[in-house]
């Protein structure tokens, strides 16, 4: 990459960073504004899925809105919804509003990721894209990092007080964006620049897509599934403590950051992208598996360190296979990526959580059975004989 394209990067990638980070920002205070408003858990439970499916419904239209008006607007649009929505959230008294801000926060998801990953695939070429988009997910894995630490830590100031820092952090990404950012150059096709949002739609069908977007589904599932019940789980099953916990999600998050950084540019020149998937969820279903029997702390730490690797670099390598074969659609596929990300973090938290109250190791079993199918359709998965993969 030359100097302008580093730097363009970068100010993206810093711009993810603050908006994973004011995100992460706001964890460790969540329960105590569930005891201040008397909040119960199937609240919190309904306003997750509000965020979700806010970020289903307005994806496609936001993908197609990449490609129409431009990568620039919509992040810097995606940026200022996300810091109004936090504010909203820490002024928030009453449920009415809480779920507004976390509807806005779904917006703002939907509008950012395609954005961002259509900009990067502007600015790189098929050989830099995979590297670039490693980058980026690991500048969203460091901000959910780092993102609880400073919250925790800005509590003790108030507990609204991350919120306001995250709504601020989001303000001024947008003002970075605006004012640094240059949209980017790309060719544009009249056709399909015309074409309406449904016809768009219809190409999540498409042999090119269609496999890619599933294992993008199948990957938010599990993950969904596996992360929403972990603290459950492990508090439940081995008496973990808060700290315990912690320890684990930020060693996780750690490996995780430092395999898309370190490891996933060099798979991918060596294996290619559909490799790379295919392997990688086979390591992330036998370690969802293995998680329902082990049983000593050493053998934990190693399967959750470990399926995160598997996790982390699925995501970059389906988005990479995409980037490259979309086109003139980058906006588009950018946009079915975040809305079957939304489908994935909808129905794996709601299901594992049914089948939790059944039994605890249930959950697993079920995400390893969605991840076994991805193995599948993998494995059926044929390169595109006029795509460099």
């Amino acid at each position: 990459m030359n100097k302008k394209q580093m730097v363009t990067l970068t100010i993206l990638l810093t711009n993810l960073f603050i908006a994973f980070l004011g995100i992460g920002l706001v964890i460790p205070v969540l329960p105590t504004i569930m005891n201040e408003l008397k909040i119960t858990g199937s609240v919190v439970g309904y306003m997750v899925a509000a965020f979700a499916i806010t970020q289903l419904i307005v994806s496609p239209i936001a993908g197609k809105l990449v490609d129409r008006i431009g990568r620039k607007v919509m992040i810097v649009a995606g940026l200022f919804v996300f810091g109004l929505s936090e504010l909203l959230f820490g002024m928030g008294r009453t449920i009415e509003v809480l779920f507004i801000s976390r509807m806005l926060g779904g917006v703002s998801a939907a509008f950012i990721m395609p954005a961002v990953t259509a900009f990067i695939a502007d600015i790189t070429t098929m050989a830099q894209r995979p590297k670039a988009l490693g980058y980026m997910s690991a500048a969203i894995s460091t901000g959910f990092i780092i993102g609880p630490g400073i919250g925790g830590f800005l509590a003790e100031y108030g507990t609204r007080l991350p919120f306001y820092a995250a709504g601020i952090l989001g303000f001024l990404a947008a003002i970075l964006s605006f004012t640094l950012l240059k949209e980017p150059s790309r060719a544009v096709d009249d056709t399909e620049a015309a074409s309406s949002i449904l016809g768009s739609a219809k190409r999540i069908f498409s042999p090119l897509y269609f496999i890619a977007f599933m294992i993008i589904f199948v990957l938010s599932f599990g993950l969904a599934a596996f992360e929403s019940l972990f603290s459950l789980f492990v508090d439940h099953k081995f008496g973990f403590t808060p700290k315990d916990i912690a320890i684990i999600i930020t060693g996780s998050g750690i490996i995780g950051a430092l395999a898309q950084l370190l490891l996933f540019d060099w798979l991918t020149k060596k294996m290619g992208e559909i490799n790379v998937i295919r392997y990688s969820l086979v390591l992330s279903a036998v370690l969802t598996l293995a998680m329902t029997i082990v049983n000593h702390y050493a053998a934990i730490l190693f399967v959750t360190f470990f399926i995160f690797v598997g996790f982390d670099l699925i995501r970059p390598a389906a988005t990479s296979y995409l980037s490259k074969i979309a086109g003139n659609e980058q906006g588009f596929v950018g946009g079915m990526n975040s809305m079957f990300t939304s489908l994935g973090n909808i129905f794996g938290p709601i299901l594992g959580g049914m089948l939790f109250d059944i039994n605890l190791n249930y959950p697993y079993y079920f995400a390893t059975i969605v991840l076994v199918i991805g193995v599948i359709l993998a494995f059926l998965w044929k390169k595109p004989k006029h795509i460099e993969l």
